[in-house]
């Protein structure tokens, strides 16, 4: 079975098919690095590295791409408001952005371009977009003519009247046509810029990953993700950027986007003050509980995002590693073929993680009347497949016997009490039960209906 995938710019599931045989090229928007990121940031980066590791079961050469922009109004912002220099908050902020991708179990992409290193490059196709009567100059702007190309909107299949009225655009005088995008803008004596032929100034928000797709990747790509935020207006530009500068090729051939994830019932909204940082979840759960309750839900589906979904994503982890504990003498075999498992086609259906979970705790119900030999396959297609998924990428041990502060208790410290706390209620020797009980709310643990969290 080959792999499927929803191709938002054809509205069809489609199989996949990359361009070059055994080679794919994809490229998957990354973080703006003025702040630590959120929840709704890690969603992308979660979905399209279980895809890159889907995809390296069925192709030789797998090239990922990923960016940093390191240069935008947002970074400028934050330097000013720290009085620090925009190099410093970008850097501090990219370190950042490595280390909580990194807890959530993800890959290092193949290629991280960063945007500042590509300011020639985006020169460059500006160039060929005036060249080829796409773009024009202005009052030391230079803007994409959006009315120059004849499908512009094609892939949030809107017409220019309609994306006018839906976007918040910029009247500006030096605008053909409202709806006309900003390739080149001006930069002040106290803003970042280069040198162009347009005069001192930096590129438009749009461009770097055009120009960084084309160097890296070349003119036409497999693959490009993000977030279904992202499909209007920016990758409706790229598109028109990439395609008008190299004379109408195809840009990208398959099209796909994560949809929104929503806090506790609501859209994830600055205005609404509910952005959940990753760092601060990791105070409280661990990398891998944060990727599980992510893939929790099909990728275009919403996902809301709460405290119950993280706790239940902790008690599904739970409930694998100690069934992995408890096969702690049974091998593994490294060559098993889990192509036919339908954990893998559930993953090459159009990356059906939810399906995948469920079949992944239908293993550990079949590994309790296994015999030894059907719990060699089972254990070893449990581990190989769901690390297609980044997970139960731990040893059981490590899992359950966590890092903690000194003179706090560990998560199996705690699992002991609870088991010490219900013998006591069972033997009705409620003082015993209740002095645990207070134990462990002074060590700051909260008992749920589900079991216990750190508070």
């Amino acid at each position: 079975m080959s792999l499927k995938i929803y191709n938002t710019l054809t509205g069809n599931k489609e199989s996949f098919t990359p361009l070059t045989p055994d080679t794919v090229k994809m490229y998957v928007c990354g973080p703006t690095v003025y702040n630590r990121v959120h929840i709704g940031n890690a969603r992308p980066a979660v979905v399209f590295d279980t895809l890159f590791r889907v995809l390296q079961t069925q192709y030789e050469n797998v090239i990922y791409a990923s960016n940093i922009t390191d240069i935008d109004d947002k970074i400028m912002n934050t330097a000013k408001a720290n009085n620090e220099s925009i190099s410093d908050v970008s850097a501090r902020y990219t370190t950042a952005y490595f280390e909580d991708m990194a807890q959530l179990n993800n890959l290092k992409p193949t290629i991280t371009p960063f945007a500042t290193d590509h300011v020639g490059e985006m020169i460059s196709m500006v160039e060929a977009l005036i060249n080829n009567g796409h773009a024009y100059a202005a009052q030391g702007h230079v803007l994409f003519d959006v009315q120059s190309m004849e499908d512009y909107g094609k892939l949030s299949n809107r017409s220019l009247e309609d994306m006018l009225a839906g976007a918040r655009v910029e009247v500006a005088a030096y605008k053909k046509y409202a709806g006309d995008f900003v390739l080149w803008k001006p930069s002040t004596d106290d803003e970042p810029g280069w040198d162009s032929p347009w005069g001192r100034g930096r590129p438009g928000w749009h461009l770097e990953c055009s120009a960084m797709i084309e160097k890296h990747l070349g003119n036409t790509i497999d693959i490009h993700g993000g977030g279904i935020d992202l499909q209007f207006p920016h990758h409706e530009n790229e598109i028109a950027q990439s395609s008008c500068a190299h004379n109408g090729e195809q840009f990208v051939r398959y099209w796909m986007h994560n949809a929104y994830i929503n806090i506790d019932g609501e859209k994830m909204s600055k205005s609404l003050g509910n952005f959940r940082m990753i760092n601060d979840l990791l105070e409280h759960y661990s990398g891998e509980t944060i990727r599980f309750a992510i893939l929790s839900a099909h990728y275009r589906s919403e996902l809301n995002f709460s405290v119950e979904l993280l706790d239940n994503a902790k008690k599904s982890l739970d409930t694998f590693y100690n069934t992995l504990r408890g096969l702690e003498d049974i091998k593994v075999d490294d060559s098993a073929d889990i192509s036919s498992s339908t954990i893998y086609q559930a993953l090459l259906d159009d990356l059906n993680t939810p399906i995948a979970i469920r079949e992944m705790h239908a293993i550990v119900k079949s590994l309790k009347t296994a015999n030894d030999d059907e719990k060699i396959a089972l254990k070893s297609l449990l581990l190989k497949a769901s690390s297609l998924m980044g997970l139960l990428q731990k040893n059981p041990d490590d899992w359950f016997y966590v890092d903690v502060a000194e003179g706090d208790l560990s998560d199996q410290a705690i699992d002991d009490s609870m088991t010490a706390m219900k013998q006591a209620r069972a033997d009705k020797d409620y003082a015993a039960a209740d002095k645990i009980r207070n134990e462990l709310t002074e060590q700051g643990i909260t008992l749920t209906r589900e079991g216990w969290k750190r508070n």
